[in-house]
């Protein structure tokens, strides 16, 4: 849904939207780790999205993935809310500077090759058009395979929702905006012209992004699932607090919301100091990596690789001082 909301937000505005980010690289980082902290994975996602269609630099997708602790964040807001409220805070001013910094590196000594999506594009023809008037009708008179089934799918999807059979049983956060996301996407498959639908959305999105993501996020669940369900951490973490500053970065380079949690829950029962939970925080991001992990294994490692090290700096910095 979120590369779908790019595609549509980019075609648009004809790629305005990158262009002026382009120009203000504080904007980028500003925006990212923005989007990171927003509670969930959608806000990292969204700008996992935005730089593999050249929307964003390397280190304003660090920025959001500093940012960033995934669905961690609403078990967070209940366990340690004034905690919670104080790391996002910390991680915003820490992703933008981390960010501008990694940037400023790359640009000199060691560039990373860019993860460039060769099907975002707009065209100069009226075909790109998002909402074309007074042809919705005939669109849908001639309703083309492509259409025909994402909209019933999506419309099952949406129905299913509603009635509680896909998604979480109660009405919470993530059902909503479930709800609102498919809705949005139904909307646009059934508005746009046969080109949008065709070029932007089913030969780029649908062929080539989702099948690569759904592989990669899958076999990824499936080994941490039973890897997490194997690990028996409570030992390790008793055995010092160097040694679990140094299981929490490495814990954290899993691209999985759920093992943070571990470091969470002993912070709000006052078996660890504040800088452990935080080194935690730094590194760890959620399933906001799993599409970049689709896109270049070499980029993924880069962006960890540095997360981990500013993670580890810090909170040993910071467990030496006594928090």
């Amino acid at each position: 849904m979120m590369m779908l909301l790019i595609e549509y937000m980019n075609v648009l505005t004809r790629g305005k939207w990158q262009t002026h980010l382009a120009k203000h690289r504080w904007s980028q980082y500003l925006l990212a780790a923005l989007l990171g902290a927003t509670p969930g994975c959608l806000g990292a996602f969204a700008a996992v999205g935005m730089y593999s269609h050249g929307a964003l630099t390397h280190g304003a997708v660090i920025a959001a993935m500093i940012a960033t602790m995934g669905d961690e964040t609403f078990v967070m807001f209940m366990l340690i809310p004034k905690h919670t409220f104080l790391l996002i805070c910390i991680l915003i001013g820490l992703g933008v500077l981390v960010g501008a910094l990694s940037d400023a590196i790359a640009s000199r000594w060691m560039p990373l090759r860019h993860v460039d999506c060769e099907g975002m594009e707009t065209h100069a023809s009226d075909s790109c058009q998002c909402f074309p008037r007074g042809q919705l009708l005939r669109q849908w008179q001639d309703c083309s395979v492509a259409r025909g089934v994402l909209a019933a799918f999506l419309l099952l999807y949406i129905l299913g929702l509603l009635s509680g059979h896909f998604g979480p049983v109660s009405w919470n956060w993530m059902r909503f905006t479930l709800l609102a996301t498919s809705s949005f996407a139904l909307m646009i498959v059934s508005t746009v012209p046969d080109h949008f639908l065709d070029e932007h959305l089913w030969k780029h999105v649908v062929l080539k992004h989702v099948p690569r993501t759904f592989l990669w996020t899958f076999g990824a669940l499936l080994i941490m699932s039973v890897l997490i369900e194997q690990l028996h951490l409570d030992n390790v973490l008793e055995r010092g607090k160097w040694l679990v500053l140094i299981v929490a970065c490495i814990i954290g380079i899993i691209p999985e919301s759920g093992p943070h949690l571990i470091f969470v829950t002993l912070f709000s029962q006052g078996a660890l100091p504040f800088s452990i939970l935080l080194a935690s925080s730094i590194v760890q991001d959620g399933h906001g990596m799993l599409p970049l992990l689709a896109q270049s294994r070499r980029t993924f490692l880069g962006i960890k690789a540095v997360n981990c090290v500013i993670g580890f700096l810090i909170g040993g910095t910071l467990l030496m001082a006594g928090y």
